[in-house]
């Protein structure tokens, strides 16, 4: 009778045990979008859990790490302050890392010139061109102005050595995708846009994925190959999208090892002191009216191993002044932080903002086309034994998230690039069962890259 009574104890108490596993895990894995993100955030959330448990801490609510409870526990003063130390750390999580203003430590002038008549679309927002007029604040190197919000100390003999990243005969070599992708921009007329939020719509005809398809198109045309992964790493869900965008990265790194360049394609976002929209521009000659850009770059100021940071910024200043030396009001000033933004998985990798919500879309595309030449060209230069030889076209996988039904014939597949053979689906095709299951209509594509010798 004992031993019936101890069977089914132990098997009530394993059903329990293993209820609470399955609750954990589905707690750890929430917002991962494939199983390699849910095993990756398992491996995450696994020892922390550990953690807490052996220090008696599981039953908290206060929002403090393991880690920080280990360190509270070895002071008997800090552990009895734990309640305002978690009053605090509330208060500063309140404002996500990667949307805060930088802190700036000195004086910084980006001073609005009077706005050019413009040639582009007229879309009702307050046009400046921002552009520095004092060096103080700024690191200058060549023409290029950098605000550094971080706790290092550039120099001109660092910033203008030969970045690290650079082309090679393999395909693809440039890698495009938005952690924030839903980002959108303020069309001339609203045929009937579905926004997600402010500003922000998946409709990728008024959002910066329309940026990345122009730069790809760009750098097909420069003989460089590039892959454009078009999923929105921030839709549904905007929290956590630089770890979705980053379980992305390192999936396509490990797919395609000739990937040298990262590109996170944005845009950013201006308000007047009425709250109402500013866009920024830059007249170019013959060409109309682009928005300015930006390059956001970042170190391991925050904490986060990023051991290469010095080349990726390398990178963007030598970019940066070729840029400035075609078109002079193309680009603000570079922003270097403390985040670290993805950019530790190659020595390569750019954040590109292009324009702000307050432009019209063909100005964030003009200047997302500019951009590429003139990066294509940087990498050129660096990489002139390089050889190419005539594009060729090839297959095309699909993004997989939900399309609105408003806007369906507006998405396009993602381009993947790889070995076999091309395949270029017809408008009108028809869709798989799976396709049609997550609202997800092909356009005609081609998708083009230059192969090398």
């Amino acid at each position: 009778m004992e031993r019936k009574r101890f069977a089914r104890l132990s098997q009530r108490l394993g059903a329990l045990l293993l209820a609470g596993v399955t609750l954990w895990t589905v707690y750890a894995t929430a917002g991962s979008v494939d199983a390699a993100g849910a095993w990756m955030a398992v491996k995450r959330e696994l020892p922390l859990a550990l953690l807490q448990w052996q220090l008696g801490d599981m039953g908290q609510r206060d929002g403090l790490s393991a880690p920080s409870v280990l360190m509270l526990s070895q002071a008997p003063i800090l552990l009895s302050a734990r309640g305002e130390i978690s009053d605090l750390r509330r208060q500063a999580a309140e404002e996500p890392e990667d949307e805060r203003p930088a802190p700036v430590t000195q004086p910084v002038r980006e001073e609005p010139q009077p706005a050019p008549v413009t040639t582009g679309a007229d879309n009702g927002v307050t046009a400046k061109t921002l552009i520095p007029t004092d060096p103080s604040g700024y690191t200058v190197c060549g023409k290029v102005y950098i605000r550094n919000t971080t706790q290092y100390t550039l120099s001109n003999e660092e910033l203008l050595k030969p970045f690290a990243a650079e082309l090679t005969g393999e395909a693809p070599q440039i890698l495009i995708l938005h952690s924030h992708g839903s980002e959108g921009y303020t069309p001339v007329v609203d045929d009937g846009i579905v926004w997600s939020g402010d500003h922000r719509t998946t409709d990728s005809r008024y959002n910066v994925v329309r940026m990345g398809d122009a730069m790809a198109e760009v750098f097909a045309q420069a003989g460089i190959s590039v892959l454009h992964d078009r999923t929105l790493y921030d839709y549904p869900e905007y929290a956590g999208a630089y770890d979705r965008s980053l379980a992305g990265i390192d999936r396509y790194l490990k797919e395609y090892p000739s990937i040298r360049f990262v590109l996170d394609v944005h845009r950013d976002a201006i308000e007047a002191s009425d709250g109402s929209q500013v866009k920024v521009v830059s007249e170019i000659e013959g060409q109309g009216t682009a928005a300015q850009l930006s390059l956001i770059m970042g170190s391991d100021g925050g904490g986060l191993s990023h051991p290469d940071w010095m080349e990726n910024l390398r990178l963007a200043v030598a970019v940066q002044e070729q840029a400035l030396t075609d078109y002079p009001t193309l680009m603000r000033p570079l922003l270097l932080r403390n985040s670290r933004y993805n950019q530790h998985a190659t020595t390569g990798s750019l954040l590109v903002e292009v324009g702000t919500a307050g432009n019209a879309p063909e100005e964030a595309e003009l200047a997302a086309r500019l951009f590429a030449a003139e990066l294509a060209k940087t990498l050129e230069e660096r990489s002139k034994p390089v050889r190419v030889c005539k594009a060729r076209i090839i297959h095309a996988e699909l993004s997989r998230f939900p399309v609105h039904q408003a806007h369906k014939g507006a998405l396009a597949p993602r381009c993947v690039f790889g070995k076999g053979k091309r395949r270029v689906v017809p408008r009108g095709e028809k869709q798989s069962e799976q396709q049609l299951a997550h609202g997800i209509v092909i356009p005609s594509l081609e998708v083009h890259r230059r192969a090398f010798d």
